[in-house]
């Protein structure tokens, strides 16, 4: 550098050119091109958004002349936003408001004026005419017309004054609003933001590319789904969005956008099955008012087994989950664009093509990362002792070299009709998962109690109830269906009651906690019978089976 040469800062345009969203912040890249003179000792970043972690700026370049990065400073810079402009702007309008308000005075004051003299007209008039009446230099015509005159004119000026007081109210109150505006524009408002400031040593003059990226908060993505079944053709539809949101403090315009998971759900489901249990009741409670008789239960009841205490209904929560009713679904007018999907680690990313624009307002926008079609297989499942329809279920197999569906919430379509939404688990390729897509009319269901018998013969000191059930399963339809049908048995919690499946048909085993589970094909216009009889036995020291009152 010459001794008379100075070191040189100069400020650097950037636009943000990459932004890559995590699941609770963003990754920003900024680009600028400055032309360097070779005296620059510094280069500067202003109004970077106040969300910025200062620890995450990075920053390198490329350019036709060797450049050395020495060092990053920061600095948070408190500044007033320009008003001048506004300030101008509402200032014109007060000065309108203010013309236009003595134009209404004028013409409020003219109208008093007029009435003022109207009032004494009449005053005068009334003296005037009451000794013309009485001289008979007037008549009672005359006295009428006069009367009706002033009248008249008192009416009108009395309206006028009103609408004029109106619109003095009105412009006043618009007036005072516009003041209360250009006050609180006046009122100095900092407005904080980072500098960054590069130290560099370029070798000579050229172009340098200059390219620095940060971390802010308010920023991330979901991912959500669109899932549409074609009963007829048998293909799920499934389009795979990313709601992105974000409030950082800037706009992103135009960018390249990445998504990734990188750390830095009455829907359509079947009602819940609960189990079955019965139990024997408790012993009724003993009088307080004989302690000899409390000693004899005492001694008694230490060799009586504590199971045949009460006992609360346990949910059946390991086969089904609660119906939930979903929300209409949103309208998404983004353009279907394809999506880079990579996974590394556990690790997916989306690089989305095309200029996207997310501003920050704190608004849910959508993309779509992609939209693709899958063959599926339907089923239904039906539990007849909670209700009498069958629900339909899509089978659907995400490809080997398919993208991981991320957990997220699903919009469901069946046959372009919204039938519910509900939380998507993640799938990995090559996964199977399941659609549920209501209940479907075209199984009919009929559940019967077709026998009930009470032995009353004690056999070596037991007691023997048998219940026989059947069902009835129409295919209304003309294809051929596959339905899985659940019943279920009691289940004891009491050693001295014993629940038995004795016969089945179709044959099948007992399940835990007393499920029964049939796979049934259906041919189409046919019905198919099922049926299954167990037994209840238990002690004749319990006089009464608690939970058998189906």
């Amino acid at each position: 550098m010459d001794s008379g040469q100075f070191p040189v800062n100069q400020t650097v345009d950037t636009t943000i050119a990459v932004v890559t969203v995590y699941t609770d912040q963003a990754l920003v890249t900024r680009r600028g091109t400055v032309s360097l003179t070779g005296q620059e000792r510094s280069l500067t970043l202003t109004n970077l958004p106040i969300t910025l972690q200062p620890e995450s700026v990075r920053v390198k370049g490329t350019g036709t002349v060797a450049v050395r990065l020495l060092g990053v400073q920061m600095e948070r810079i408190y500044a007033t936003e320009p008003i001048g402009d506004r300030v101008a702007q509402l200032t014109e309008q007060i000065q309108q408001l203010e013309d236009q308000r003595r134009t209404l005075q004028d013409g409020l004051a003219a109208l008093e004026l007029r009435r003022n003299f109207i009032q004494s007209l009449s005053e005068k008039s009334v003296d005037r005419f009451s000794r013309g009446l009485a001289e008979q230099r007037v008549n009672l015509a005359q006295t009428a017309e006069l009367l009706e005159f002033v009248g008249q004119q008192h009416s009108d000026l009395a309206g006028a004054i009103a609408q004029q007081n109106q619109a003095l109210r009105e412009l006043n109150k618009h007036l005072s609003a516009i003041q209360q505006q250009l006050q609180q524009i006046k009122t100095p408002r900092p407005k904080e933001s980072y500098s960054v400031m590069v130290s560099i040593l370029p070798d000579g003059a050229g172009e340098f590319d200059l390219e620095v990226s940060y971390t802010v908060d308010r920023a991330s993505w979901q991912p959500l789904y669109d899932l549409r079944v074609d009963t007829q053709t048998k293909l799920l539809q499934l389009d795979y969005l990313a709601e992105v949101t974000q409030n950082t403090g800037e706009d992103w315009t135009e960018v390249a956008l990445i998504l990734s998971t990188a750390k830095p759900g009455l829907g359509t489901l079947p009602p819940k099955l609960n189990p079955w249990y019965v139990d024997a009741p408790l012993p009724p409670p003993m009088p307080a008012a004989a302690p000899m008789m409390m000693q004899r239960a005492r001694a008694k009841s230490a060799s009586v087994s504590s199971d045949g205490m009460a006992f609360d209904e346990a949910d059946f929560s390991d086969y089904l989950e609660d119906a939930v009713v979903g929300s209409a679904p949103p309208a998404y007018a983004a353009t279907v664009v394809a999506a880079t999907t990579s996974s590394d680690g556990g690790i997916v990313t989306f690089q989305i093509d095309g200029n996207n624009n997310i501003p920050g307002d704190r608004s849910p926008h959508k993309i779509t990362i992609f939209s693709h079609s899958y063959p599926c297989e339907m089923e239904y499942i039906a539990i007849p002792k909670l209700v009498s329809f069958a629900y339909l279920q899509a089978v659907v197999t995400n490809p080997g070299t398919g993208a991981t569906l991320l957990p997220g919430q699903a919009n469901i379509f069946r046959d372009e009709m919204f039938v519910g939404t509900t939380p998507l688990e993640n799938v990995a390729p090559g996964q199977e998962f399941k659609l549920n897509l209501g209940i479907d009319e075209g199984l009919k269901l009929e559940r019967d109690l077709v026998d009930r018998k009470v032995d009353k013969r004690f056999m070596q000191d037991k007691r023997l109830i048998t219940y026989a059930y059947r069902v009835l399963v129409t295919n209304l339809r003309d294809q051929e269906a596959t339905l899985q049908l659940i019943e279920q048995l009691p289940v004891s919690r009491n050693e001295r009651i014993k629940i038995r499946l004795t016969r089945s048909s179709p044959s099948i085993e007992l399940g835990e906690l007393g499920k029964l589970e049939w796979r049934l094909p259906l041919q189409p216009k046919a019905t198919q019978e099922v049926t299954y009889q167990f037994t209840v036995e238990y002690s004749r020291e319990i006089a009464t089976v608690i939970g058998l009152d189906v």
